[in-house]
């Protein structure tokens, strides 16, 4: 199982509910909520308040993609490819238990998953210039999340092959406030991601990959207790 999917929740019940079904699902993921997938890099901030869900839709023009389905390489007018995105197997979720515990069970102070991504390639001087669009959830668990959350992001441009190869990679952080809700949507811009452009046909099997990655992280504000 490689994605997961989340919709919508209204209430503490369904939210539970769904909670414990991505919980599930969440086991079965090699390394989930774990180390770094990509590499190195230092975080950048990616804001989370509603202005950038609206400059999610302004920037890809609501052409986004839902988690899980198909997708090509996008080609402009000047033969510019813009590689797919692709999830990272093993980070697909980030699950964070209560201070000292596994994120599994009642431990579970909350988890976050991505449901749509978008993408938007430039060429300047050379260069390809990426802004990566990425929007998610982040689900309260029964141990209790803090009142506000940072949701760690890495996308990196990989050269697919016999031996992959990661051509730049980049760190991307968002802060969700999470107040006295169960289920939270977050919206994630990441910018200033560049990489040389590829000779010949090598480009053909250029992919980005985003996943979440704890590592990137410093600390995480203990969790609340539910009451």
């Amino acid at each position: 199982m490689r994605n997961i999917r989340s919709m919508p929740i209204s209430g503490r019940t369904g939210a539970l509910r769904s909670l414990l079904v991505i919980t599930t699902a969440s086991l079965t993921l090699a390394g989930c909520g774990g180390g770094s997938m990509f590499g190195g890099g230092s975080p950048s901030s990616g804001g989370g308040s509603p202005s950038m869900t609206d400059r999610f839709t302004q920037l890809f023009s609501g052409k986004s993609t839902e988690v899980g389905a198909p997708q090509s390489p996008q080609t402009d007018e000047n033969d510019l490819t813009c590689p797919s995105v692709s999830i990272r197997p093993g980070a697909s979720t980030y699950a964070v238990g209560a201070a000292g515990k596994p994120a599994v069970g009642n431990d579970l102070a909350f988890q976050a998953t991505i449901t749509r991504t978008a993408r938007s390639c430039d060429l300047n001087a050379g260069q390809i210039s990426v802004k990566i669009g990425i929007q998610g959830r982040v689900i309260v668990g029964p141990a209790g999340a803090p009142a506000a959350v940072d949701v760690p992001l890495r996308v990196a441009v990989v050269q697919e092959g016999v031996t992959p190869k990661t051509i730049a990679t980049k760190v991307f952080q968002t802060n969700v406030q999470i107040g006295s809700e169960t289920s939270v949507p977050f919206s994630l811009v990441g910018e200033d991601l560049v990489y040389p452009v590829p000779t010949g046909t090598a480009g053909d099997s250029y992919i980005f990959y985003i996943g979440f990655d704890p590592q990137a992280l410093k600390s995480q504000a203990p969790a609340r207790k539910r009451r």
